[in-house]
This record gives structure tokens, C-alpha cells and sequence, in this order.
């Protein structure tokens, strides 16, 4: 084995021991993550912190105010309000994580497909992908939701076409730095393939920049998902859903305020602790987003 070698083989270890060690001494990543992660396990455990069912109405119990029944109280079909926005997380994390994932893997594959490539494919790469982000986001969500329909499998599609071009950019800018180096030169050499390098040099010296990334697009994600369910085109009736929760209740806002509140506060912390998340990961890591591209 090279001096090379070695150095390279040896590095991953001591890199992530520091990264975590910083990522600890930034407050505003520990509490970020601490929010995003005190969200999921509320989701996770809903059945156990409330015995209502979030879809079961009774007409009797219509909007009545916050209570020894009812902590939050019910909305205009006599539903739980803290049963729905317990229940609400879980359709909120479960679509934004699959969402995230399919559009920063894509994102993350292409864009370093056409850093290695370069040439003819990054130049067509880049022009389609340029007509894509012509196209406001509100706008290229609703032609597909219009076009294929709602469902959770849609509403994933849709948002990976939105996000996938935005973070090929991301990962491209990042990508091209480490292209040139010694290693993927070798690699080249050896006669490695696209895939092969990709994984085995590329990935690895990127993959703070796609942490980052993640974090950030699901800040995003959790957004226009909710806002697609408050548009009418997201999670159908009477799936609990936060942005679902606002549009049924926003006409009985002055009644029981807490209907529409108590969603709306849920989405709040949640999208808070991703962005500070991103932020405090940006921070620990090193992480330029503004010269990586975004």
C-alpha cells in the first residue's frame, strides 16, 4: 500500500471524529436536531399519547373549546384537534423524509454524474435542468399533482421534480472541487468506471455537503407539502394533516382559534429545527453553500 493509500485510508476516521466533535459545540445544531428529533418521537408514540382517533368525527362534540376532554379542543366535525396534529407528524415526517431522499439521491447522483463527465452530458444536463427552475415551484407542484392525481407516491414525484435540479446544482458546485484531484486522477488511470469513482472518491468527500443539503431541502419540503394539502391538492380528507388542519378550519379561526393554531405552531418548530439543523451542520462542518453552488 502507497503513502497515498495509506493517508486516504486513514482520513475518514479522523475526519468524522472532528465533525462530530464540532457539530457537538454548535448550539444551534443540537438544537435543531433536538426539535426535529423530539417531532418524530411524538409521531412515533401518537397512539400512546392520546386515545382520540384522529379521523373519527362526532357531530355532538363540534367545535368546542379547549377542555379536560379535549386538551385543544375539537374542530367542525367533532374531531380531536391534538389528535389530529399528533397524528399529523407522522404523515408530515413520513412524505418530507421520502421526498427529501428521493430528491437529494437524485440530485446528489446527476450532479456528480456531470462533474465527472463533463463536456456534452454536463452542457445538456445543465440546459434541461435550467428549464426546469424557470418554472416557480407552487406552479411545476401543481401541474404534476393536476396531471397524475394525489397520493403520497404523487406528491414525492412532484416535489423530486421541483428539488432534484436545485440540488444537482449544490452538489455539482461541490463535486467539480474534488474532480480534479490526485486520487480520482489514479482512479481514472486504473481505468475505473463513472459509478465506481463516484462511490469510491467522490461520495466520500462530498457527503457533509449532502448532509447539509438534506437539512435544508426538508425544511423546504415540509413547506410545500403543507401547503399543497391547504391548496387542496396534498393529503386527502381525513388524512391529519397540518396544512390540511389550517384550510379546514381557517373559516371557524374565530371560534375555536386553536383548530387552526395548534397546526400551524406543530409546523412551525418543526420546519424551525430543520433550518437551524442546516444552519449549525453548515457551520460545524465548513460547509459554503453559497459557494458550493446554491
Amino acid at each position: 500500500m502507497t503513502t497515498v493509500d495509506t493517508v486516504r485510508a486513514d482520513a475518514p476516521a479522523p475526519r468524522a471524529a472532528r465533525a462530530w466533535r464540532t457539530l457537538r459545540s454548535s448550539r444551534a445544531a443540537v438544537v435543531g436536531l433536538a426539535i426535529v428529533a423530539v417531532h418524530v418521537v411524538i409521531a412515533l408514540l401518537a397512539p400512546l399519547l392520546t386515545s382520540y382517533d384522529p379521523i373519527a368525527g362526532n357531530a355532538s362534540q363540534a367545535l368546542l373549546g379547549p377542555g379536560g376532554a379535549h386538551w385543544a379542543g375539537t374542530d367542525q366535525y367533532g374531531r380531536d384537534v391534538l389528535a389530529r396534529v399528533l397524528y399529523g407528524g407522522r404523515y408530515a415526517l413520513g412524505v418530507s423524509v421520502a421526498a427529501t431522499v428521493v430528491s437529494v439521491v437524485l440530485g446528489t447522483v446527476i450532479g456528480c454524474a456531470t462533474a465527472l463527465r463533463g463536456g456534452w452530458f454536463d452542457d445538456l444536463t445543465g440546459r434541461v435542468l435550467d428549464a426546469v427552475l424557470a418554472v416557480p415551484a407552487v406552479l411545476a407542484l401543481l401541474v404534476v399533482v393536476t396531471a397524475l392525481g394525489t397520493g403520497p407516491a404523487v406528491i414525492v414525484l412532484a416535489v423530486a421534480v421541483v428539488f432534484v435540479p436545485q440540488v444537482v446544482r449544490v452538489v455539482r458546485g461541490a463535486a467539480l472541487a474534488v474532480v480534479p484531484a490526485d486520487y480520482v486522477t489514479a482512479a481514472r488511470a486504473r481505468g475505473e468506471g463513472t459509478w465506481s469513482i463516484l462511490r469510491r472518491e467522490v461520495l466520500p468527500n462530498i457527503v457533509d455537503v449532502v448532509c447539509v443539503e438534506f437539512a435544508m431541502r426538508a425544511s423546504w419540503v415540509v413547506l410545500l407539502i403543507s401547503s399543497l394539502s391547504f391548496l387542496g391538492f396534498g393529503a386527502d380528507p381525513p388524512t391529519p394533516d397540518w396544512g390540511l388542519m389550517v384550510a379546514e378550519n381557517r373559516t371557524a379561526i374565530t371560534v375555536v382559534p386553536m383548530a387552526s393554531v395548534a397546526p400551524i405552531i406543530a409546523l412551525a418548530t418543526l420546519v424551525i429545527g430543520l433550518n437551524l439543523a442546516a444552519d449549525g451542520l453548515s457551520k460545524a462542518w465548513g460547509v459554503d453553500r453559497i459557494r458550493e453552488g446554491f
